[in-house]
């Protein structure tokens, strides 16, 4: 079983910047994807970003490409996002997760209890 915690959300003006971290009690090491997800109020949760055990490859939804950076530390087995020229429209409830096996979109196993951020224009 792999518990995630995320941490690091919070208010920010239009253009700043944040980082998120997702710590994971598990081993997860190189043998999970992870990624990052957001909920906006009324709105669908999205796929934002991920990236495979290794680290070598990453995916961005579209919105977000030339902003935001998502990278890990297997050894801590944490995952960051790095957020920059934040926007009010990336206001959202982030979730970190994990899933067994290579990258993807969809379909993750584990999740943890999200953390906000907001921007303010």
């Amino acid at each position: 079983q792999v518990q995630l915690v995320e941490s690091g959300g919070g208010l920010v003006q239009a253009g700043g910047s944040l980082r998120l971290s997702c710590a994971a009690n598990g081993r997860t090491g190189s043998t999970y994807a992870m990624a990052w997800f957001r909920q906006a109020p009324g709105k669908e949760r999205e796929f934002v970003a991920a990236i495979s055990g290794s680290g070598k490859t990453t995916n961005y939804v579209n919105s977000v490409k030339g902003r935001f950076t998502i990278s890990r530390d297997n050894a801590k087995n944490t995952v960051f996002l790095q957020m920059n020229s934040l926007k009010p429209e990336d206001t959202a409830v982030y979730y970190c997760a994990a899933k067994y096996g290579v990258l993807s979109y969809t379909a993750y196993d584990y999740w943890g209890q999200g953390t906000q951020v907001t921007v303010s224009s």
